[in-house]
């Protein structure tokens, strides 16, 4: 997995590539990326799937904050992101979430 961030001279905005191995999607057809920026909604379109195997998306993100996220495999099983800025406690106790800081 891994993060790139391209930060916007023109607005206060980086887009953000978000990536998911083949390997940590264990096999998954679909991969999402949920959090603070898509409200954690399960509609969300699911990442591109590329062909070898891992997933993909880009987002435009607000500079000057935190948002905490994680990825959905299958609609079923969370993983986190290793190469996050950090990882906090989740809201609900009973587990992490992945932070990105911009």
């Amino acid at each position: 997995m891994s993060i790139t961030k391209k930060f916007l001279k023109s607005k206060p905005q980086c887009k953000v590539t978000f990536k998911v191995t083949k390997e940590m999607a264990a096999g998954a057809s679909a991969v999402q990326v949920l959090g603070d920026f898509n409200d954690w909604d399960r509609s969300v379109e699911p990442m591109k799937a590329l062909k070898n195997g891992s997933f993909s998306a880009t987002l435009d993100l607000e500079t000057g904050r935190a948002y905490q996220f994680r990825y959905l495999l299958d609609g079923e099983a969370w993983a986190n992101e290793p190469e996050a800025d950090n990882q906090v406690v989740s809201p609900y106790g009973d587990s992490e979430n992945s932070v990105l800081s911009l």
